[in-house]
C-alpha cells in the first residue's frame, strides 16, 4: 500500500523467446522491464509493454501486460482511495467514549476521539488520510476508524449485579 501512495517503480525479469537471424530458430532471452506505479493505482490497473513478449518465426513480437494486484497489508484494508485501520477497544471504551491512536499509511499518528456510544459497524472517517486517487493524485481518500469491541470472557457476580443495576433493559 505504501507503493500505491507515493508511486514507485518495480524491476520485473521476463523471459522471452526471440527469433534467432537466421528467422527459423527461437532463442529464449532474459529482460527486465521497469514498471512504473503511479499514485493511488487501483488493483487491476494494467501496464502495457508492446512487442516485448514471444516472437516466432509466424508472428511478430507479442505484448507483456502487467496487471497490478493488491498486497494484504499488516495494518490496513483498502477500499479504493480509503483505508481501514481496525481499532480494538473494550466493552467500557465502547460504552464511556475513548480515544484510539490510529497510524497512518506514511507513519503518523492521528488521534480519533469519540464520546459516543460504539455501535455495531461504527467507523470514524479522518479526511484526506488515505491513497491518493487515481485521477486525481494531488488529493487523497479517507482513513476509516473501524471499532471492533472486546467483550470480556467472564465477569464476578458483584459486576453482573452492578450492570444489571446500571444498565437498562431494552
Amino acid at each position: 500500500m505504501e507503493d500505491v501512495l507515493s508511486g514507485c517503480t518495480k524491476k520485473m525479469k521476463i523471459s522471452r523467446k526471440m527469433l534467432n537471424p537466421d528467422g527459423r530458430t527461437v532463442r529464449t532471452e532474459d529482460k527486465i522491464l521497469e514498471v512504473q506505479i503511479k499514485k493511488g493505482w487501483k488493483e487491476g490497473t494494467k501496464i502495457t509493454f508492446p512487442k516485448e513478449g514471444d516472437q516466432t518465426p509466424t508472428n511478430i513480437p507479442a505484448d507483456v501486460v502487467f496487471v497490478v494486484k493488491d498486497k494484504a497489508h499488516r495494518v490496513f484494508k483498502r477500499e479504493g482511495s480509503d483505508i481501514v485501520y481496525t481499532a480494538k477497544i473494550s466493552l467500557r471504551d465502547a460504552l464511556c467514549g475513548c480515544t484510539v491512536n490510529a497510524p497512518t499509511l506514511d507513519g503518523r499518528t492521528v488521534t480519533v476521539s469519540t464520546t459516543d456510544i460504539v455501535q455495531p459497524g461504527m467507523k470514524r472517517r479522518v479526511s484526506g488520510e488515505g491513497l491518493p486517487y487515481p485521477k486525481r493524485p494531488d488529493r487523497r481518500g479517507d482513513l476509516l476508524v473501524e471499532y471492533e469491541v472486546k467483550f470480556p470472557e467472564r465477569l464476578s457476580q458483584s459486576v453482573r449485579d452492578t450492570i444489571a443495576q446500571v444498565l437498562p433493559r431494552s
